[in-house]
């Protein structure tokens, strides 16, 4: 901690990752183990959080994040997209075919950002807000694909036609991206996805990730 920190701020920013990495809460005991503090301190910050709808507590007295993180959830789509912007310009203007970044929104993927190339006689139109289930188009199987291998690189997705007839997909997942789970991707009418396009992808995932971080 540095003088121009809060101690008290970041024990219940600490509180809240805590909550968000379980699917069945934390007891009082727990997070005073994992903080390394008394459970008077973990009392205080729980009932700061509470007020603010950020933590609940069920029957039991295990914590739980509040649905007071879902309004400031509405507020990441558009700082995510403005971050994402230059990587999906330079992959769309480089490859010559519509760029994207989807992310997960329950079990759908959405398309939050999307970038046309401007020196193409056509392309696909895609358009920010489109949803597609996870399991159809190389937007959601790549993002699917890093879920099933979470510790791995799992490369990149191709698919062909299916969200849109004649249309082809690749996309990378983005990794290393803490509570954004999403994938960078291409899609060109065309019967098949170019070799040099799966590389180039990934490089513009990576990009997007890292500005991210």
């Amino acid at each position: 901690m540095t003088a121009e920190t809060s101690q008290t701020l970041d024990r219940g920013l600490r509180v809240l990752k805590l909550l968000a990495d379980t699917d069945h809460g934390l007891t009082v005991t727990e997070l005073s183990t994992k903080l390394g503090v008394n459970r008077t301190v973990v009392y205080r910050l729980l009932a700061t959080l509470e007020q603010h709808a950020l933590v609940r507590r069920d029957l039991g007295g295990r914590a739980r994040v509040g649905l007071g993180v879902l309004r400031l959830g509405r507020q990441v789509h558009p700082l995510v997209r403005e971050a994402a912007l230059p990587a999906l310009r330079s992959l769309a203007e480089d490859i010559g075919a519509t760029a994207h970044l989807t992310l997960v929104d329950g079990t759908e993927a959405l398309a939050v950002a999307v970038v046309e190339p401007t020196w193409t006689d056509y392309h696909v139109a895609y358009r920010a807000g489109f949803r597609h289930p996870l399991e159809r188009g190389a937007a959601g199987k790549a993002i699917l694909s890093a879920r099933q291998s979470p510790k791995d690189d799992p490369g990149y997705t191709l698919t062909h036609g299916e969200l849109e007839a004649g249309a082809s997909g690749a996309a990378a997942p983005l990794l290393g991206v803490t509570g954004v789970e999403g994938s960078v991707g291409v899609v060109m009418l065309a019967d098949a996805v170019p070799e040099r396009v799966g590389a180039r992808v990934m490089d513009a995932a990576r990009e997007v990730a890292e500005a991210l971080r």
